[in-house]
C-alpha cells in the first residue's frame, strides 16, 4: 500500500507541472497527457486516503494534512475548469467530466461485479470445506460401524453368542 501522504505529494507535483505549462502553452489540448498524469495521481492518491482511513488509527496531524491536501486538489480542478473555460472549450470539459462520470459508474460496476464474484467464490470454497469435513465424519463414523461389526463379529464367533 502507498502511503497517502506520499501519494498526494505526487498529485502536488502534478500540480505544479501543469501549472507551469498553462503559462506557457496555447491550446488547452497539449496539456492533455500532464492533465491524465494528474487525474492517475489523483485516483492512486484517493485509494491510498481511503486504505488509511479503513485502516483507522491515523493521527490528527496526518488526517489535517490529508483533508487540506484533498481541498487543494478540488480547488485545482476548479482551476482547471476555468482554464477550459477561458479558452472556449466549454464542451470539451464538459464531455471530459461525462466520460469520466461514465467510467466512474463503469468502474463501480465492475468492484460490484468483482465483489459479488469474490462472495461467491467463498460461499464456494465454504460449501467445499463443509462436504470435506463431512466426507470425512461419515468416513470416520462408518469405519468406526465396521469396526465395531467386526469386533461383536469376532466376539461371538469365539464366544458362540446367541446359541
Amino acid at each position: 500500500m502507498i502511503d497517502p501522504i506520499t501519494a498526494l505529494a505526487a498529485v502536488q507535483s502534478a500540480v505544479a507541472l501543469i501549472k507551469k505549462a498553462s503559462k506557457t502553452v496555447d491550446d488547452v489540448a497539449s496539456l492533455g497527457p500532464m492533465i491524465g498524469k494528474y487525474f492517475e495521481a489523483k485516483h492512486t492518491a484517493t485509494k491510498a486516503v481511503a486504505q488509511a482511513k479503513k485502516k483507522g488509527g491515523s493521527s490528527m496531524a496526518k488526517a489535517i494534512e490529508i483533508e487540506l491536501a484533498l481541498k487543494a486538489q478540488r480547488d485545482f480542478e476548479q482551476e482547471l475548469q476555468n482554464l477550459f473555460f477561458s479558452t472556449n472549450n466549454m464542451d470539451v470539459w464538459q464531455n471530459i467530466k461525462k466520460r469520466a462520470s461514465d467510467m466512474d459508474a463503469a468502474n463501480a460496476e465492475q468492484a460490484r461485479k468483482d465483489s459479488v464474484a469474490e462472495a461467491k467464490r467463498k460461499r464456494r470454497e465454504q460449501e467445499i470445506t463443509e462436504i470435506i469435513i463431512a466426507v470425512a465424519v461419515v468416513v470416520v463414523v462408518v469405519a468406526t460401524i465396521v469396526w465395531a461389526a467386526w469386533e461383536a463379529f469376532t466376539f461371538c464367533s469365539k464366544a458362540v453368542c446367541g446359541i
